[in-house]
């Protein structure tokens, strides 16, 4: 066919791209009578095996991005997406797609990522849901439009924000503290910051509670401090919160006048509380600033506790290290089980949190080290030998061939992996092969419900002789 501007068309979803969008191929023909040339579209909130109707601007490009005008055949696995800021956020990409559905599919990317470095897909088993794929998110960063509007960005344009009436995966408190910033913002005519002009003041709001205690921090960033003019305005937030939501135990403004379109701050102000709060997990405390990370879906992270704790068996005689460790999530219930271990981290202030952490919950037999992977693995085998279990848990961007491989040569018994991306997690895991170690199990775990990302647990062993 030849495709012209503004002409409906009928295609045939064959495929997921990375990011959860439905895949399409049509050929065109060239006016000059050429060979058919492939117009590849890329459709959002379809499924593969659908059939739909769309409409194509600029045909003359190879590849482009079309809504659905129509679903002329659906998959059976399609539902009501109960979310009215659905097609337009680009929070969630499958709300569109039965539970079950999605649980599939991430079984079968994870199996892909193994199968593609030669890896047997069998040893990875069903995705681990959740019974209430809900209001789990413990934390979320809200963005602010120009005009004030509070709200999280359209999808596929940073630079329109959809203003917010609910979010059906944030923690049901964290949405209605959330609503109440957004009224106090209007009622004040206060402005949001326009990311052009780089003019305006109210950047971002961080929302974070604690499941466990309850706790709520609302950071507010903005371009100037809450003084001079915008004091008394700060004061009616203050009241406003402090009357209304006893559970919010830290509010802040936070001054980041930066370009960069990050939730930093040059300068902090406690306006209420204190400037972290306590969350829980697995019976372990931990303190909680606006930028600590911590895992996201409280529920999910306690399964993925428990499986690193099944996989890793830790002894009480053995030494051990976690790689990545952050502020010691894993550390802490794997200390208690350990003779000794050692936490390696590259970020400061998550390895100042995680000795913090440690002393907050009487666990004494730690050291944390502030280095990036393989210096620390180095120090650490100096200071008290060789691990007999290592824990690693990497960005999404993975560990990467020079630290797998001065794993691999540190030969450590047992191996637990917890990865935030199978293709990753493959690549890294094929890299331990040559220094004797075998894949036992992959048992994936969704802790991003509605999304595409998928996280996994891993066990290696090394084999002797």
């Amino acid at each position: 066919m030849t495709v012209t501007i503004g002409e409906t068309l009928v295609a045939d979803v064959h495929r997921l791209d990375k990011k959860g969008n439905g895949q399409a191929v049509l050929w065109r023909e060239s006016e000059q009578g050429s060979n058919p040339k492939k117009l590849k579209l890329t459709i959002p909130q379809t499924l593969p095996g659908e059939t739909v109707q769309v409409i194509v601007d600029q045909p003359e490009k190879r590849r482009r991005k079309a809504l659905p005008e129509k679903i002329l055949k659906a998959n059976p696995e399609r539902v009501e997406a109960p979310c009215p800021h659905f097609e337009l956020c680009g929070g969630c990409v499958w709300q569109h797609w039965s539970y079950e559905g999605q649980l599939k599919h991430k079984t079968g990317h994870v199996q892909e990522a193994l199968e593609s470095v030669g890896l047997d897909p069998s040893l990875v088993q069903d995705t681990i849901g959740m019974e209430e794929p809900w209001h789990y998110r413990n934390k979320m960063e809200f963005t602010f439009s120009p005009e004030g509007d509070l709200g999280l960005h359209e999808q596929g344009n940073f630079r329109k924000i959809i203003p917010l009436e609910t979010c059906l995966i944030a923690g049901r408190n964290m949405v209605d503290a959330t609503m109440e910033v957004s009224k106090w913002v209007k009622e004040h005519q206060l402005n949001g910051y326009n990311k052009d002009t780089h003019q305006g003041l109210l950047r971002h709001l961080m929302v974070r509670e604690s499941f466990a205690t309850g706790e709520v921090m609302l950071a507010l960033f903005a371009t100037e401090s809450p003084e001079g003019d915008l004091a008394k305005a700060a004061e009616d937030l203050i009241a406003r919160i402090t009357a209304n939501y006893p559970n919010v135990k830290s509010l802040l403004w936070l001054v980041n006048t930066d370009w960069a379109d990050r939730t930093q701050s040059e300068e902090t102000f406690v306006l209420a509380g204190r400037d972290f709060i306590y969350d829980e997990l697995g019976g372990y405390r931990y303190r909680l600033w606006f930028d600590t990370f911590f895992q996201t879906n409280p529920v999910q992270a306690q399964k993925l506790v428990d499986l690193a704790l099944e996989m890793g068996k830790p002894e009480k005689e053995e030494k051990m290290i976690d790689l990545f460790c952050g502020v010691g999530t894993f550390s802490l219930p794997f200390a208690a089980r350990v003779k000794e271990l050692a936490g390696i981290e590259i970020v400061e202030t998550s390895i100042e949190s995680a000795k913090r952490n440690a002393l907050d919950n009487d666990l004494h037999n730690t050291t944390f080290l502030a280095r990036d992977a393989r210096r620390g693995i180095d120090e650490v085998h100096e200071s008290w030998g060789l691990a007999d279990l290592l824990l690693i848990d990497p960005p999404r961007s993975g560990a990467g061939g020079k630290v797998m491989r001065r794993i691999g040569r540190a030969q450590p018994k047992r191996i637990v992996y917890v990865s935030c991306n199978p293709d990753t997690f493959a690549t890294d895991v094929a890299e331990l092969l040559p220094f004797g170690y075998t894949l036992e199990t992959v048992q994936p775990v969704d802790l991003f419900p509605h999304t595409v990302h998928v996280e996994c647990v891993a066990l290696l062993v090394l084999q002797e002789g």
